[in-house]
């Protein structure tokens, strides 16, 4: 078990550097330049001593080795620096958002978790009937439709015609609720975007669930407790639907760090105030800085999800760890 973990951790390692120099290349490597969005539309009125002059503030002018250096040593003091286009520090813009999408993505997959796993167990419990027939064709159809289209449609029927809910924001603006009415103003803007979140990532864990009952359902001691005539409900819950959770334990680790990334294109349709939102804003603008430490969050949490789900495995699964020593 022990080579195992520290085969683990020098893999992720070696993955973490790959990424960090990843996250470092691919905004410099993007169409446009910067200088545009630093200077604003002055810059085709500004001198060549003026350009650089603000290139040499932000360290564009330096090579992209002495930029590399500096930005590997401000990640690990824990320095995102400050943000070319809203004039702040990362930092504060980072907690600003990292709560709301928190809340979103946690929320979305726990509950599409739950309802994956309920339905799935009921889809393979019934299998070949149309009960079953109906849920496949259900869940693949939400499988197959884009979170922007289901997003859009959400709005247009439940804020445009119909007038519940609000089409954008994490809260009313210019609104001085609070105690329960914040709350309630909150639970009315996260509705949309949490049930787009649910709708587009529902299928995965229904299609994990369903296969890994049926395997169940075929072991013998299935078998041996139908034979004996044991309660169907004891059958389904206790035996069969207890065992068949390993694989959709596993995805649910995995899915904390994707789920982040996933949210972008949601928080982007719905203007919710979320690290992936930011991250968008930051690609338009050029932000370099702003665009690595948004990046770097959110594959951060798919490489610490993808460790943990390493490591819990074996926990859940004592024969994985018998065979990794």
């Amino acid at each position: 078990m022990g080579k195992f973990i520290a085969g683990k951790f020098l893999q992720y390692l070696i993955v973490i550097f790959l990424m960090l120099t990843l996250n470092f290349l691919l905004p410099r490597l993007m169409p446009g330049n910067p200088l545009v969005f630093l200077a604003g539309e002055d810059v085709g009125f500004m001198s060549s001593a003026e350009k650089e002059a603000i290139l040499d503030k932000y360290g564009l002018n330096d090579s992209i080795i002495e930029q590399y250096g500096a930005y590997i040593k401000d990640i690990f003091t824990g320095d995102f620096g400050y943000s070319y286009q809203q004039k702040r520090p990362i930092s504060e813009l980072l907690m600003e958002r990292l709560p709301w999408t928190m809340l979103l993505t946690g929320l979305g997959l726990v509950l599409s978790t739950i309802i994956g796993v309920m339905f799935g167990a009921i889809s393979a419990w019934r299998r070949g009937t149309k009960t079953d027939a109906n849920l496949l064709t259900v869940f693949m159809f939400l499988s197959a439709m884009p979170s922007f289209w289901v997003g859009m449609i959400l709005v247009s029927i439940f804020s445009a015609q119909l007038g519940w809910l609000p089409v954008f924001g994490a809260e009313s603006a210019w609104s001085n609720y609070s105690g329960i009415d914040r709350i309630i103003d909150i639970g009315k803007h996260l509705i949309l975007p949490l049930a787009t979140l649910i709708l587009i990532s529902v299928t995965s864990t229904f299609m994990i669930m369903r296969y890994s009952m049926l395997n169940v359902l075929g072991e013998d001691y299935i078998m041996m407790a139908k034979a004996k005539g044991v309660k169907e409900k004891v059958i389904k819950y206790k035996h069969a639907m207890r065992n068949a959770l390993l694989p959709v334990a596993t995805v649910f680790m995995l899915s904390l760090g994707f789920t982040l990334g996933g949210a972008t294109v949601i928080e982007t349709v719905f203007a919710y105030p979320g690290v992936g939102r930011l991250m968008f804003e930051s690609v338009l603008s050029r932000d370099y800085p702003l665009i690595q430490a948004t990046f770097l969050i959110i594959t951060f949490s798919v490489v610490i999800a993808n460790f943990l789900a390493d490591l819990i495995y074996p926990l859940l699964d004592p024969k994985v760890g018998s065979r990794n020593g």
